[in-house]
């Protein structure tokens, strides 16, 4: 509980989310507050800078000599503290839980790994499968932590296990998803003579209209029989300078959660292409990021002794996204996994039920003691 705390007290905000407030976005803080922690129950821990002050950690107890390799990896970063209503790095304990930003996405799984493996120290380094822990830079915005991993070394793994609060249920599957910024472009001119221009906020809105009445229905078509349908959703919408004149640009974000379905027909975003070809809808795409659906074999030995460790956990999938989907794509069987539940990430309150936190602290020391079988 305590190591929780300490965690929810380092303010590790992902700079993307609030770039106007960088004295909370010390993710260099957290990879050092963890590396210590670790180094001091015998890993070798190392940190490889992705960007500037915002490093991925690894920390191994055994050397890399050919015996098979897993690992506990959540992410450093938090999404931004601007709609809370409680001080979000506070760590304060009441009511049987621990409160703050991270506590339950996702400081409350690393607590309860960190601790497992603290709890079963002596051992670590002679496990016949080595266990290693990765704390991912940049989860909560762009991923390149887990990206850079995954190129770099997921090669040298067997299976991944990603810190997510999934209410200790094994999370096998998960959506991709594809933010897209449409752009209208229209003609300025004096709001007493609007006919004398052409307005991008109207442009804008009724291709996007006619974009969500025509593309939901074909995601729809592109279901899974763990996750349902793909889904869009129009997020964001911006266009003018001031009431008297006629806007001559319009932006809007879009995000789609596709499953592996519509992954493996082509994707998102050659869906979405096609779509606005179509129909010639008025718009340019200026930026696309897109990521990939996970799905993991079940039958999968780890996910079997995953099960094994308590006969409540459960196999599920998540509509959303996390940093396990990068592993995957490479070839990494991978799921998320910890206490915690998904309906208090990133709320105005977060927190995480105490019992639980430890629930989950017992569950990964077992898991972990397993592997010596």
């Amino acid at each position: 509980m305590f190591l929780l705390q300490q965690l929810i007290r380092i303010p590790s905000v992902n700079p993307e989310h609030m770039p106007d407030r960088p004295e909370i976005t010390h993710e260099q803080e957290m990879a050092d507050f963890v590396s210590n922690y670790l180094a001091d129950i015998g890993a070798d821990v190392i940190l490889e800078e992705i960007q500037p002050r915002r490093p991925n950690l690894i920390a191994r107890f055994a050397p890399l000599d050919g015996r098979p390799r897993i690992l506990l990896g959540p992410h450093l970063d938090t999404v931004g503290v601007g709609n809370m209503t409680i001080d979000p790095f506070s760590g304060e304990s009441r009511d049987g839980k621990i409160h703050g930003r991270g506590a339950s996405d996702t400081k409350g799984p690393m607590a309860a790994m960190l601790e497992a493996l603290k709890e079963n120290k002596n051992i670590l380094r002679d496990l016949p499968t080595a266990i290693d822990f990765i704390g991912f830079m940049g989860e909560e915005a762009s991923q390149h932590g887990s990206k850079h991993f995954a190129e770099h070394h997921a090669k040298d793994y067997q299976f991944a296990i990603v810190g997510e609060p999934t209410s200790m249920h094994v999370v096998h599957t998960t959506k991709g998803s594809l933010w897209a910024t449409l752009v209208a472009e229209g003609v300025s001119a004096h709001a007493s003579q609007p006919q004398l221009g052409d307005n991008a906020i109207l442009k804008l809105s009724r291709a996007l209209l006619l974009l969500q009445e025509t593309l939901a229905p074909r995601l729809a078509a592109y279901d899974h029989p763990v996750l349902g349908h793909s889904t869009m959703n129009i997020g964001t919408i911006q266009g003018g300078s001031a009431p008297n004149i006629v806007p001559n640009k319009a932006t809007a974000q879009i995000d789609i959660r596709q499953t592996p379905t519509l992954h493996g027909a082509g994707g998102a975003l050659q869906l979405l292409r096609e779509t606005i070809a179509e129909l010639r809808l008025p718009l340019e795409m200026s930026h696309a990021d897109e990521n990939p659906p996970m799905e993991t074999e079940t039958d999968d030995p780890y996910i079997q002794r995953l099960l094994a460790t308590d006969p409540r956990t459960e196999l599920t999938g998540a509509p959303w996204f996390s940093d396990a989907a990068h592993l995957s794509a490479v070839g990494l069987p991978s799921i998320c996994l910890g206490p915690g539940s998904i309906d208090q990430a990133h709320t105005k309150d977060e927190f995480i039920d105490i019992g639980k936190l430890e629930e989950g602290k017992a569950f990964f020391a077992k898991f972990i003691r397993s592997l010596a079988d």
